[in-house]
């Protein structure tokens, strides 16, 4: 019988950290050796795993691709809000080892992004995009990483920068909004997360993809194979 895939969980008292948790416990392939949040060491969580899942804070970053770098220790990074050179540091650390970087664990924001970049192909720089998303009140990055990944498909098929509109209002999981407004027609794609659990679910699914592969940068279209 194959042996669980060790874990540690990094941000474990965040919502999202105790998302992921509740679902490892109730899977026998997952056995979450160590769990840490503000003020724990983060190289001390790290020592006895297969693989590390950082649902922090943004300025933990340093900290964690240092104690992975040091233990040799497999990667998936979904918090957001990273600075310019805080991505540099992952970068940096994805050529060491496998990281599995992503926005957005959810399958169905994934198919999202894949639709985007399709839709901006179809319809040309004719019909002008706009983004919405709408979280709650507690987020503290705005835009959204999911908007900004949008953003950025949106930007490389049309060379150009596309507003983004952030609503912060009582306890909304997550809501993504392409529109791509058009003479006489607009194409509107939506994305609507009832429950945490969809990303918590997908960035499991990541941990074990990514355990053992090369070093890398890889993104969750990665393991979906999109």
């Amino acid at each position: 019988m194959k042996a669980p895939l060790r874990v540690a969980l990094i941000g474990a008292r965040g919502r999202m950290g105790q998302t992921i948790a509740g679902l490892a416990h109730r899977d026998a392939g997952i056995d979450i050796v160590a769990e840490c949040d503000m003020g724990d060491s983060i190289a001390e969580a790290m020592k006895n795993c297969d693989v590390a899942i950082d649902f922090s804070n943004a300025s933990s970053i340093e900290e964690v691709c240092r104690a992975a770098s040091e233990n040799r220790t497999a990667l998936v990074i979904g918090t957001t809000g990273h600075s310019i050179e805080q991505r540099q540091v992952i970068e940096k650390t994805g050529k060491s080892l496998p990281i599995v970087f992503a926005s957005n664990f959810s399958v169905g924001v994934n198919a999202l992004f894949a639709l985007t970049k399709r839709a901006a192909q179809i319809l040309g720089p004719q019909f002008a995009p706009n983004i919405v998303e709408t979280h709650h009140t507690k987020k503290k990055d705005a835009p959204s990483g999911t908007a900004k990944t949008l953003g950025e498909i949106l930007k490389a098929e049309l060379k150009s920068d596309v507003p983004i509109e952030s609503i912060r209002e009582g306890d909304v999981v997550g809501e993504h909004t392409v529109s791509f407004v058009g003479p006489a027609e607009r194409l509107v794609l939506t994305h609507s997360a009832d429950t945490r659990e969809i990303f918590a679910s997908g960035a499991l699914r990541a941990a074990q993809w990514v355990t053992g592969k090369p070093a890398g940068l890889y993104s969750m279209q990665d393991v979906l194979g999109l």
